[in-house]
């Protein structure tokens, strides 16, 4: 188990956070074209604020730690690991508060092949602690729109936690899945629990599409995110995000690992908090 000394040590050494992977013109192109509100970085959220740029720009500073200079243009972005363990403790306390409630819990994610790995730990962990975690539209299609154009997708579940499927991808229960931002597959998701006449999560946690979409339709939802993907952090801003947590979401998977316990401590979970 970690402390918090140890994590931010981690989290510069991963370079979960510092200086990071995702680069400064990365991040500024997100902001442009959220500021024009492409739906390819709003991600299911609809802005009730005008953000432009100057104003994306600086709540990433306040949010990620990145530099505010509009005339820093190239180079590694930079998150401040202050930033990241201050909302990885709020994101373990939201993680308990659902579990103190017995609240149903939606896990679901848009990067497995990094992220799959921290979201079943967690999801075994509020699942041990007598939550339900939901699995609704496992194997439902989803058309969504990709570089090569609309594909159809499928919804599928690794270990309670949802991602989607290319066609043709490796069967049902497999770790593989693709990346994607779109926010159709919680809409999906959602609404097969209502066609099911089941429960409604009460939270969601995960990223992109998944706490976006989520919380644009007013339900409690908590992730992680990269400084190019501004959506959350404007949720949060806005209200309908609960806590978002500035790291780099493209890392090593083991890299996650010791933030599973970290969390699982703040959430006051007992058990097993190891990787699965």
């Amino acid at each position: 188990m970690l402390s918090t000394g140890a994590l931010r040590a981690h989290l510069l050494a991963a370079r979960l956070a510092g200086p990071v992977a995702t680069t400064r013109e990365e991040s500024l192109r997100s902001y442009r074209l959220f500021a024009a509100r492409d739906p390819r970085v709003l991600l299911g959220l609809d802005p009730v604020r005008v953000w432009d740029e100057g104003a994306l720009l600086g709540l990433m500073a306040d949010k990620c730690g990145v530099s505010g200079d509009p005339a820093h243009v190239s180079g590694p972005d930079v998150i401040d690991p202050e930033l990241t363990v201050a909302a990885l403790e709020a994101f373990g306390e939201r993680l308990g508060a659902a579990v103190r409630a017995r609240s149903p819990v939606l896990f679901g994610t848009g990067h497995p092949h990094r992220l799959l790995g921290f979201y079943a730990a967690l999801a075994r962990a509020v699942s041990a602690a007598g939550c339900v975690v939901l699995t609704p539209a496992r194997g439902v299609h989803v058309d969504m729109a990709t570089r090569f154009g609309v594909r159809t997708h499928r919804i599928d579940y690794v270990r309670g936690v949802a991602l989607v499927r290319e066609p043709g991808a490796r069967g049902a229960g497999s770790a593989t899945g693709a990346h994607t931002h779109s926010p159709l597959p919680v809409r999906v998701a959602l609404g097969a629990s209502v066609d099911a006449g089941g429960p409604l999560p009460e939270l969601v946690v995960g990223d992109h599409g998944w706490v976006c979409g989520a919380g644009q339709l007013g339900i409690d939802a908590i992730g992680l995110a990269d400084t190019d993907d501004p959506a959350l952090f404007v949720g949060e801003a806005e209200g309908r995000v609960a806590v978002t947590v500035p790291l780099d979401d493209g890392v090593r998977p083991e890299s996650y690992r010791p933030l599973t316990g970290y969390v699982l401590r703040r959430a006051n979970l007992p058990g097993r908090q190891e990787w699965p």
